[in-house]
């Protein structure tokens, strides 16, 4: 085997023991909290209220819009959270009616999005990523358990 090959079998040992875990722990982290609440306002269900964008925070890849949202019958407000599915032609000042279905750090517009998808590969690839996990750590005990020579 020449260099290239040990540089590649060198990498996809980095990625089984290290990227596999790492991927499966930040599926986890993104998702699982936000994943019922997700579904939740897909569904329609939550407390209905109005989210009023007081800010755009930007980052390299997405902007969010942040504020405060207060519940229709006025029994509970949140406020410095994140608009979740926004619609294309919502700006910084504007209110919109939104659900509040419990995500850790905002509220879902009632005009529906796909952030119920996003928040489920999330989860998925963790899932994923942990079964393949389990299985590269299985097949290596199994390999070393072999290579071992039985004595007579």
């Amino acid at each position: 085997m020449g260099i290239l090959g040990k540089i590649s079998e060198w990498r996809m040992k980095f990625f089984l023991w290290v990227g596999l875990p790492v991927i499966a722990t930040m599926g986890f982290m993104f998702g699982v909290f936000d994943l019922v609440p997700a579904w939740q306002a897909h569904n329609g269900s939550g407390a209905t209220g109005t989210f009023t964008a007081e800010r755009e925070d930007c980052s390299r890849r997405s902007c969010n819009f942040v504020g405060s949202w207060a519940a229709t019958d006025g029994s509970s407000s949140r406020t410095d959270i994140i608009l979740y599915d926004e619609p294309d032609a919502f700006t910084t000042g504007r209110t919109i009616e939104a659900l509040d279905t419990g995500a850790r750090n905002g509220v879902f517009a009632t005009t529906g999005g796909s952030t119920y998808l996003l928040v489920t590969a999330f989860v998925v690839g963790g899932i994923a990523a942990l079964i393949g996990w389990v299985f590269v750590i299985r097949n290596a005990f199994r390999r070393r358990g072999a290579a071992v020579p039985v004595a007579a």
